[in-house]
């Protein structure tokens, strides 16, 4: 193979001589074969993004040779345009902080721009990956500043595959609003509900966790770019901080804007923790109603069976024509992962010290992780299962009108005990609630009649 020599403060290495990455970038190979976990593609959208954005202040502050900034800035766009992917390799499980992919991302630039300005890769006296990519910056404020931009940018996404999921059950909460069926209390029998009602509740939910997404998304905004080492600036110039910030809201279209406090930017991760602690509510909440679909789909002959989910793959290798609630199965676990994510992320935000968090990078890729199944997984669920669920209008209200819970609605009439005798003597005596109020006289057919009316025990009020 053949190689270049490339030498840093530790000695010498062998580089492949076709390779974009550098010494800095080979020593973290070799130090952290840890999970083969390469950093999110995202993540290094947002880095290679910080990259260009100083290039372009750094140029026009007059610290950065024309040539050199233009070079980056164009290694930059061709990264940012899908190019050199391949060369971001350094394992998520990494040094702290992220001094390993921030100098990935300085070498795969300087090695681009040096080809660009007709150089061979290696020669850094030309684009050098610390001097002239790394300008006014440090891993301590790239990182945190990549990891918001990169959660900004994939919470968009979700926010909008959570808004087809709302109106996907609103949709059905319309379509099933005619269905009467039995409510469940505990797992157990209780007053009817309509089917559109449970639908529609999913899509009110939906919607208030889009809106709690959005509001912890929102502390992202605030950006520490230029706080260099230990949020003093040291090395950069005075108009820095605030012009990569308008470079940056001008490249990506995003509402940012400086930090209020650099030192507190770079020590806490609160942004990190408060838009995952969403994912975390989002996910419990999704979760729980994956399994009420299972459960509404479960049977079909002994099991509640009220709805028919639409079949995506046979459900057993041995049991012929078995069917399952595969999606709803899938939904789950990424939920529990999410969970997992979570966890990780409060745990290394509490582990920072000082000036700085050293635990960036499980951060960021758990964060960028839990956001991007989420989104994949809500989008499944939607389009394969959700949209394509059949409800058994006849089953829901033979469940409804069989449950002793219809007797609710007699507590007005004929009082809660006087109610409870008659449920009990209904199960052991088989006669219906109807047959034994009649036998005691205790109301007229007439009157069974509308208070027992399965669908008018689905709205507020004493019927009379």
């Amino acid at each position: 193979m053949a190689v270049r020599i490339e030498r840093d403060s530790l000695g010498t290495r062998e580089i492949p001589v076709d390779a974009y990455y550098g010494i800095q970038t080979l020593r973290a190979m070799e130090n952290y074969p840890i999970s083969g976990l390469r950093p999110k593609g995202v993540y290094v959208e947002a880095s290679i993004h910080i990259k260009r954005a100083a290039a372009i202040v750094n140029k026009e502050l007059g610290l950065l040779e024309g040539r050199i900034a233009d070079a980056i800035i164009r290694a930059a766009d061709e990264v940012l345009q899908g190019h050199h992917r391949d060369w971001f390799v350094v394992d998520v499980y990494q040094a702290g902080a992220g001094t390993s992919h921030n100098m990935n991302c300085n070498e795969v630039l300087a090695n681009r721009a040096i080809e660009l300005l007709g150089g061979t890769k290696g020669d850094y006296k030309l684009v050098s990956p610390n001097d002239h990519v790394n300008m006014a910056q440090s891993t301590n404020d790239v990182c945190p500043t990549a990891i918001r931009i990169a959660s900004l940018l994939e919470t968009e996404k979700l926010l909008g595959v959570l808004e087809k999921l709302e109106k996907e059950f609103l949709t059905k909460g319309r379509e099933f609003d005619d269905i009467v069926k039995s409510g469940r209390t505990h797992l157990m029998d209780a007053t009817p509900v309509r089917l559109g009602q449970e639908f529609t509740a999913y899509g009110v939910n939906i919607r208030k966790h889009q809106e709690a997404i959005g509001r912890a998304a929102a502390a992202s905004r605030e950006l520490g770019i230029g706080g260099t080492a230990t949020g003093t600036g040291l090395n950069a110039h005075p108009e820095y901080r605030m012009r990569i910030v308008e470079q940056l809201r001008a490249q990506l279209g995003l509402e940012l804007y400086p930090a209020v406090d650099y030192f507190e930017a770079m020590q806490s991760l609160r942004p990190m923790v408060e838009l995952s602690g969403a994912m975390r509510n989002l996910a419990q909440d999704v979760a729980r109603i994956a399994s009420d679909i299972r459960l509404l789909a479960s049977g079909p002959n002994t099991g509640l069976a009220e709805i028919l989910l639409p079949p995506v793959q046979p459900g057993s290798s041995i049991m012929p024509g078995k069917v399952n609630p595969s999606i709803a199965e899938m939904l789950q676990q990424v939920c529990y992962q999410v969970l997992g994510c979570d966890a990780t992320i409060v745990f290394a935000a509490q582990a920072g010290q000082l000036e700085l968090n050293v635990m960036m990078p499980v951060v960021a890729f758990n964060l960028l992780h839990e956001i991007e199944i989420l989104r994949h997984a809500l989008e499944v669920f939607r389009t394969k299962c959700v949209t394509g669920i059949i409800a058994d209008k006849e089953r829901c209200r033979w469940y409804a009108e069989n449950s002793a819970s219809i007797a609710t609605a007699l507590n007005p009439y004929i009082g809660y005990l006087t109610v409870a005798e008659i449920v009990k003597e209904a199960r052991a005596t088989g006669k219906s609630l109807r047959q034994l109020v009649l036998e005691r006289g205790l109301m007229t057919q007439e009157q069974l009649d509308t208070v027992l009316d399965a669908r008018a025990m689905t709205e507020p009020g004493i019927r009379k």
